[in-house]
């Protein structure tokens, strides 16, 4: 589970950041976006008994991992600005700041949550254009084993 990788193995505030987006379209497969604020829910959801969000947390999902935004100080490329306050997970083909090119975009973390469950990643087809993704077509397919 995702809290006892948390408690035995300590993430990047950003990885954070990305791995409670990605359980938000895992739950919500019929959602394009999120705002901040459910972000940091599900993320202190997620460390349930481990005490509140990290310092930084929503810094983090509100500018240090956000593709289109000027880099700072990170380059991290894990989320796009849909609308004001609404985030998604970044993919292939995406917009993002110039300065940001080669940051990183999926944790390295992300395909080794614990040894029973692994969260697996897969983005849409390669080729597919940036923009917003239309309901009921899934931006990212997530996959708990």
């Amino acid at each position: 589970m995702y809290q006892v990788y948390m408690a035995k193995e300590r993430i990047r505030v950003a990885d954070e950041v990305w791995v409670a987006t990605a359980l938000l379209h895992k739950q919500h497969p019929d959602r394009d976006d999120f705002t901040v604020s459910e972000i940091s829910r599900r993320a202190a959801a997620e460390a349930n008994g481990s005490g509140p969000l990290r310092p930084g947390f929503v810094v983090h999902a509100s500018q240090h991992c956000v593709a289109s935004k000027a880099p700072n100080p990170g380059r991290y490329r894990m989320l796009i600005e849909t609308e004001r306050g609404r985030r998604r997970l970044f993919r292939p083909g995406d917009p993002y700041h110039p300065d940001r090119r080669g940051g990183k975009s999926v944790p390295p973390s992300a395909r080794n949550l614990g040894k029973r469950r692994r969260l697996h990643y897969h983005r849409t087809e390669q080729g597919q254009p940036a923009g917003r993704v239309g309901r009921g077509q899934a931006a990212h397919r997530l996959l708990l084993l």
